[in-house]
């Protein structure tokens, strides 16, 4: 393939196999490594573009060692700045991204566990907490999970990516039921706002009952969802897209809000279904009369039967209707910062005992 017709993935590919690699077989004979494209980038994703290329795209490595190895970290990263090419094909090795300004190459070198921490604040090895889960951003675990890997002779690598497949099941049920909460609490507004002459607040609610929705459909799919520049279109590679595309597309431009909740409420019916096809428990419909008033909302009944089947402690504590750091903060700063996310741990402990005492 010519050059310019490479992916991110295809050129740390080759960029491994035919530089990197026999570079470590020379100098470090029968050491254990893994080597892959992970960590920051649409092309881990494998959505990367011609205009991709204007940042942060390239020879773009990451190398794996497990603990017992951790003195070779710094000689493998020396190795690299000293022997590496120039260029690999037409693609410069050494080039500035946008978290380092300086001309070096971008062979990242860690232990497993002190990259996947750098990535998801915590330390996944020995396994993780109820509210270490409960920090973790799809992105940060697809930035673990989602890239390639060339090759792995780790011991820790492939089951880090496997445990983080997705949340354990009474976590699972946690989550989807803070999710159920949340169309809940907003459905019924579609109507109120417009019945008081607020077609523009209407319309607002609705786009955020579909963002609401989407992620909904990312966890009963059991898939990470990527960040928002992706996220639309990861959300078209799910089984349940093509049923919710149409829906969705009503609840966001149709004028007439009775058409737009009237939408939102299938698409509610439709991921209930997929609910109960996974064998989760789940009442006959999601949807129900809100009250006394002309207007729809969730069923309690859909979060109360998720919440009852949770039977592991830790997670019966937490705070219902909270759920995942996604599903209540949205600050690009809180949720791209691996240290920032781990902080909230605080919060969620404050409100577990806020909860305990009925407050």
């Amino acid at each position: 393939m010519e050059d310019h017709g490479l992916s991110g993935a295809q050129v740390a590919r080759g960029f491994h196999d035919d530089v990197v690699a026999p570079l470590l077989a020379r100098a470090f004979p029968g050491l254990r490594y893994a080597a892959g494209r992970l960590g920051s980038g649409s092309d881990v994703l494998g959505l990367d573009d011609v205009m991709s290329r204007d940042h942060d795209w390239g020879c773009r490595l990451t190398l794996l060692i497990d603990e017992p190895d951790r003195n070779a970290v710094p000689r493998i990263s020396r190795l690299l700045e000293r022997e590496l090419p120039e260029r690999y094909r037409r693609f410069p090795v050494r080039f500035p991204v946008t978290w380092n300004p300086s001309v070096s190459h971008n062979v990242e070198v860690a232990t497993v566990a002190d990259f996947v921490a750098s990535r998801l604040g915590i330390d996944p090895i020995g396994g993780l907490s109820a509210l270490d889960w409960l920090v973790l951003t799809g992105q940060s675990v697809l930035e673990v999970t989602a890239g390639p890997v060339f090759t792995d002779q780790t011991s820790t690598l492939a089951r880090v990516r496997t445990m983080l497949r997705w949340y354990p099941p009474d976590l699972e049920r946690y989550v989807l039921a803070a999710g159920w909460r949340r169309l809940s609490q907003q459905l019924p507004m579609v109507g109120r706002a417009a019945d008081r002459g607020d077609a523009f607040g209407s319309r607002l609610v609705s786009v955020g009952l579909v963002h609401d929705l989407i992620s909904l459909a990312f966890a009963l799919s059991r898939q990470w969802p990527p960040y928002a520049k992706w996220r639309g279109t990861a959300f078209q590679a799910l089984p349940i897209a093509a049923e919710l595309n149409g829906l969705l597309d009503t609840a966001t431009t149709n004028p007439d809000w009775r058409e737009r909740e009237g939408a939102l409420a299938d698409a509610c019916e439709a991921l209930l279904d997929v609910q109960r096809a996974l064998g989760l428990p789940a009442p006959a419909s999601a949807v129900t009369p809100f009250f006394d008033r002309p207007y729809r909302t969730v069923d309690q009944a859909v979060q109360d039967a998720l919440l009852a089947d949770i039977t592991t402690p830790e997670v019966a504590a937490l705070p219902t209707g909270i759920g995942s750091i996604e599903q209540w903060a949205d600050s690009v700063d809180v949720l791209s910062s691996p240290g920032r996310r781990k902080a909230v741990q605080t919060a969620y402990l404050a409100w577990i005992e806020l909860h305990r005492t009925g407050r």
